[in-house]
Order: C-alpha cells, then sequence, then structure tokens
C-alpha cells in the first residue's frame, strides 16, 4: 500500500451541537484524505484517466489551473507517479496553501482574481496557454474533465450510500468545477431518486440565482471564500437535478467554520462553511425530520492566517468589536489586549531584530514601565549595527526614535493623514496609556468598512 491508497473512505460523522432543528446532519470529513481534500479523488482520477488514454508520457509536465486543493491533490499524484506539475492560482488562495505547494516542489504562477473568463490573465485561459505552448505538456482542465465527476459517481457517492444505510434525504455540496454536485447527483439519480440535491454557493456567485432561474447572471460579485463559486456553468457542470440553491456571504460562512471548530472539534476549510451554512438553512426549514448530508472539503489548517485569525476577521468586518466613536475604532491590534508587538527599553538591539522577525513587521514600540518612550524600525536596526554589528548587544534605547508624534483618542481622522505624510506611524496614547498602532492598513479597512455600511 502506498499513499495514493488512502485516498477515499473517509468517515462521516453527525453533527451534534450545531442547531439542525427537526434534522439529523451528517459531514462527510473529506479533510481526512491524504493530501486533506476532497480534490484528491479526482486528482486521482484524472490523471489515471489522462494515462490510461496516452496522455502522459514518463516524466511530462502536467499543467492545471486550481484556487488551491485540486493542485495540492495532483502534487500528491504527480509526486508519487514521477510527473512535473505547474499549476497557475489567484492571488487570493491561502499562503499556507502556497507553501505547501512549493514544499512539494510545485511551480506555482499567481494571476488576477479580480478578473473573469476571457482575460489572459484570468487563471484557467492563462493555464491553458501554458499548456498550448509547451510541448508534451498535459492540460488538466478540471473545469472540462468528464473524469472529475466520475471520480464522485463512482467512489464519493456510493460510500455515503453506505455510511448513510440507503437513507439520504437531502445531499448538499457546492460547484468549483461542478464536479463533486454532478457526479453525486448522477448516483443519486440510479440510487435513490428522491434524494434532493441542494446547492450551497458563495454570496457573489451566480450559481445559486441560476438554479432559481435557470438564467445567467451577468452581475457577478466577489467573495473570499476559496475554492467554490463561479462566474460562469462550467462545462463539466450539470445541475439539472439540483431544485435548490442558498446564497450564503461570506461572514455566515467564516462564523460557521468557527462554531464547527468550537462545538463539533471539526477544523474546517472556508467553503465547508459555506456548505454546512447552507445545510443548516435547508435543516432548520425542514418541517419534518430528514436526513441530510453535506461535506467538509478541506482542512481549516490551510487557512490558519485568514478565518482562523481573529485580526484578519477584524481586518474585514467579520468580527465586531465594540465601538468608541473614535480612533479607538481604528487600532486593529490594541495594547490592552496584548495584540500588538512590542520591545522592552531594557531589552537588547536583537531582542527588537528577533521579535520583528517573528511577528513579520517592520516597527515596534519600546515600553517601559507600561509607557511608550520610543519607536524602533528595521531603518533604525540597521544604521545602528551596519558600522558596528556588536551594537546588536546594546539597549534597543539606543536605536530607537524616541521623538514621538502621537495623537488622543479624540483627534479628528484627518490628522492621520497628516503624520502618514511625514512618512510615520500614528501612536495613540490617552493620558501616559499606551492603546497601540494605527497604520495606513488600519485606515484603510476603516475607510472600506465604512464604505460597505452605507450601502
Amino acid at each position: 500500500m502506498n499513499v495514493l491508497d488512502l485516498i477515499g473512505k473517509t468517515p462521516l460523522v453527525q453533527v451534534t451541537r450545531l442547531d439542525a432543528g427537526r434534522c439529523r446532519l451528517f459531514l462527510k470529513l473529506e479533510h481526512q484524505n491524504p493530501g486533506g481534500s476532497i480534490k484528491d479523488r479526482i486528482a486521482l482520477a484524472m490523471v489515471e484517466a489522462a494515462e490510461r488514454e496516452g496522455k502522459l508520457a514518463k516524466g511530462a509536465l502536467i499543467v492545471e489551473a486550481t484556487a488551491g486543493n485540486t493542485g495540492l491533490g495532483l502534487a500528491l499524484v504527480a509526486g508519487q507517479k514521477g510527473y512535473r506539475l505547474l499549476l497557475v492560482v489567484p492571488d487570493k488562495m491561502s499562503q499556507e496553501k502556497i507553501f505547501h505547494l512549493r514544499a512539494m516542489g510545485v511551480e506555482i504562477v499567481l494571476t488576477r482574481s479580480d478578473v473573469t473568463k476571457g482575460h489572459p490573465d484570468y487563471y484557467q485561459d492563462r493555464a491553458a496557454a501554458i499548456a498550448r505552448d509547451t510541448p508534451g505538456a498535459f492540460y488538466v482542465n478540471q473545469f472540462a474533465n468528464p473524469a472529475n465527476p466520475r471520480a464522485h459517481e463512482e467512489t464519493t457517492g456510493p460510500e455515503i450510500w453506505a455510511q448513510m444505510q440507503h437513507d439520504v434525504d437531502a445531499v448538499v455540496a457546492g460547484v468549483g468545477t461542478g464536479g463533486t454536485i454532478t457526479g453525486l447527483a448522477r448516483f443519486f439519480e440510479r440510487a435513490s431518486p428522491q434524494t434532493e440535491m441542494v446547492l450551497a454557493d458563495p454570496e457573489g456567485s451566480v450559481l445559486a440565482q441560476y438554479v432559481k432561474t435557470r438564467t445567467l447572471s451577468k452581475d457577478v460579485g466577489s467573495w473570499l471564500v476559496e475554492g467554490i463559486g463561479e462566474d460562469f456553468v462550467p462545462p463539466v457542470c450539470d445541475l439539472s437535478r439540483v431544485k435548490k440553491a442558498y446564497s450564503i456571504p461570506d461572514a455566515e460562512a467564516f462564523g460557521i467554520c468557527r462554531e464547527l471548530l468550537l462545538k463539533e472539534g471539526i477544523m474546517a476549510g472556508t467553503s465547508s462553511g459555506t456548505l454546512i451554512a447552507a445545510a443548516l438553512r435547508y435543516c432548520r426549514e425542514q418541517s419534518e425530520p430528514r436526513r441530510v448530508v453535506s461535506l467538509v472539503c478541506d482542512s481549516g489548517n490551510k487557512y490558519l492566517s485568514k478565518v482562523y485569525n481573529d485580526y484578519w476577521m477584524l481586518d474585514h468586518g467579520f468580527i465586531k468589536r465594540e465601538s468608541h466613536g473614535d480612533l479607538r475604532d481604528l487600532i486593529s491590534r490594541r495594547h490592552k489586549e496584548h495584540a500588538v508587538a512590542t520591545v522592552s527599553a531594557d531589552e537588547t538591539v536583537n531582542a527588537a531584530y528577533q521579535r520583528m522577525k517573528l511577528y513579520d513587521v517592520s516597527q515596534l514600540p519600546v515600553l517601559k514601565d507600561g509607557r511608550i518612550v520610543g519607536i524602533v524600525t528595521e531603518e533604525d536596526i540597521l544604521i545602528e549595527v551596519y558600522e558596528n554589528p556588536e551594537h546588536f548587544s546594546e539597549p534597543v534605547t539606543e536605536a530607537m526614535e524616541s521623538h514621538l508624534v502621537t495623537v488622543s483618542p479624540s483627534d479628528p481622522v484627518e490628522k492621520l493623514k497628516e503624520i502618514f505624510e511625514r512618512g510615520m506611524v500614528a501612536i495613540v496614547v490617552d493620558g501616559d496609556e499606551f492603546l497601540g498602532l494605527i497604520t495606513r492598513i488600519d485606515l484603510l479597512n476603516w475607510l472600506r468598512r465604512r464604505t460597505d455600511a452605507r450601502k
């Protein structure tokens, strides 16, 4: 047995602490595949289909467009089978996925996530062009590859049916390529025609509206959930058996991810939050008990810097804080919450340098007895140690800037612009109490949230 033999046969568990109304909600834990997602199934199926059809020579280059998980599945399969892999990914992909892929030897081409099909920088069009221009390359094209839905028709569907003891009232799935919902629909059409197929779609995608009206809207929005939602119906996607659809906002999907971890102990990715949010909506609407199945498509370990990061959630307005109506509302990382990386006045220059690396920041407030007495930047440290590297061991006070420009919570927002124009960061103090820093991105986030609130 090797790692590819571990793909599939994932467990199924019942939700017990989320409010599913009169229904019983079951989740198939696809994040327990060896590559960490449901896409392991289609990666193996599509590569093996290409091998059978003579489309892959020994050591050939595989090219694909992906929002992440298909790429990870392909990296697993390609690595085990001796193929090279190039992936074109949109720039909203989480850093964890990119780090994972690069660690597996994958060549990554990042492209824009703000353009649609037909644009040369659209990730699918870019991948197709690279494959076309590279002799001997195989373009997987999961969006139109028939082995994609067939993998779910032949494996995922039968597994669910057996695990549910041949009693399934509804299945809730999303559309990235459409392979999962299409394959499951085809299986249940034969095994249990009365089983409802329900679409979970991110708000901004056109597919939920398409299910409801059978017309394709040109009004495409944007969403932060990764891996599902589209601005078109993928060629491999057949939604003819899907009669019900839910459009789920990012905030609801991310909230469900965190609630699922807190209450059920399952750390799911963001697309799973969309699916489970839709499944819970469906369950709560039912007047009679029903047995409903949805999917944990991938692991939340790939989203630690996003949905499971309080500050990322705050920056995007998904976590609400007490509002003060003054500059305190612009401080994303508050000192009293121990959220600001600082250095003590009695620590060394080297300690400040190491802390900057640890927290990936370029400046640190210097504190003494709880009061801010200076600020030290990368530039300050460089100037201090460039001619004399032994100065790393000096007190940080030797390198810091002690002439501080501070603002109080009651100062107008306009004062921040003046500080930023001088190349400085805004230090917020209330009397002697250091409250935190306001950076340019903090101001931009505040302006964006205020604009969104007015819509």
